[in-house]
């Protein structure tokens, strides 16, 4: 049994400073795909030799996770837990913010000296009430490292969850599964589902049918949340996110980097930001 599409839904355009991207969630068509609240799309761009095309200053997150999917280029990370890592194509970094975290991003030297091609996601993930609070945590991950299961014509990344009894590298707490699919031309691909877990399948670009229905670049695909698979066929080369994830039934009170489940405990997270309880650190 194939799970129901709902509706299939493009890509708005957003300013972040000076920088376009997308952002499919929150949109106007739909708010979130619980626990699945915001997804920005950096599509390919080339960056030229002595451009930034990435400086985010030193900045907390508490009561989500945020995770960026690197498709082309580098990105380089630092936190005020001490971790310093440079993410570049087909890799992942994972963070749990959990009670309070400092981090920033920017471009590694290597795009000051010679430039390149640039294309990610960034993603937040809420976290339940029982999880809001954690001990933060970092987990990167390169290509080398995240799993795959190749099948007809299609490579499927197992980044978190398990795919064909095969775990990837990242630990969910609250079982996520993040898989990304580079398809060929006419690759076909079978996903299964179970329960009432939440779908978030975004395709960056190429031309599928999904559950008999046409895809094209830079869509996001919504179905209902009953049990059903997702069957995917491509007609040119495609790449495609797919997250599943069990919906989070409480209030949400979000401002800025915090995302929690009340006004007070936002204006608790703005007091340890500036106390210095999430950690202090320099820039990238």
């Amino acid at each position: 049994m194939q799970r129901k599409v709902l509706k299939v839904i493009n890509t708005p355009k957003v300013m972040m400073g000076n920088i376009e991207i997308g952002q499919p969630i929150p949109s106007s068509p739909i708010e979130q795909i619980s626990p699945f609240i915001l997804l920005h799309y950096a599509e390919p761009k080339y960056i030229a030799p002595g451009m930034k095309p990435m400086d985010i200053g030193p900045h907390p997150h508490r009561g989500f996770e945020p995770v960026s999917f690197v498709f082309q280029g580098y990105i380089g990370h630092k936190d005020s837990l001490g971790n310093e890592r440079v993410i570049g194509p087909g890799g992942v970094q994972w963070m749990t913010a959990g009670r309070g975290i400092v981090h920033s991003e920017g471009a590694p030297q290597s795009y000051f000296e010679e430039g390149g091609n640039l294309e990610m996601i960034q993603l937040w993930i809420n976290l339940p009430a029982e999880h809001k609070m954690t001990t933060p945590k970092y987990q990167p991950a390169s290509k080398e490292e995240i799993p795959f299961v190749e099948t007809d014509g299609t490579r499927v990344n197992i980044v978190s969850g398990n795919y064909k009894g095969i775990t990837g590298p990242i630990d969910s707490i609250t079982d996520i599964e993040a898989f990304t699919l580079e398809m060929r031309k006419d690759g076909n691909v079978s996903i299964p589902s179970y329960g009432n877990r939440n779908i978030l399948l975004y395709q960056l670009r190429g031309k599928s049918i999904i559950n008999n229905h046409q895809v094209g670049n830079q869509q996001l695909v919504l179905f209902d949340n009953q049990d059903g698979g997702i069957e995917i066929k491509s007609s040119e080369e495609t790449v495609i996110l797919f997250l599943s994830g069990e919906p989070i039934d409480e209030p949400m009170v979000s401002h800025g980097p915090f995302v929690m489940n009340s006004t007070t405990e936002i204006m608790e997270a703005m007091r340890d930001y500036s106390t210095g309880k999430m950690g202090v650190m320099t820039e990238y």
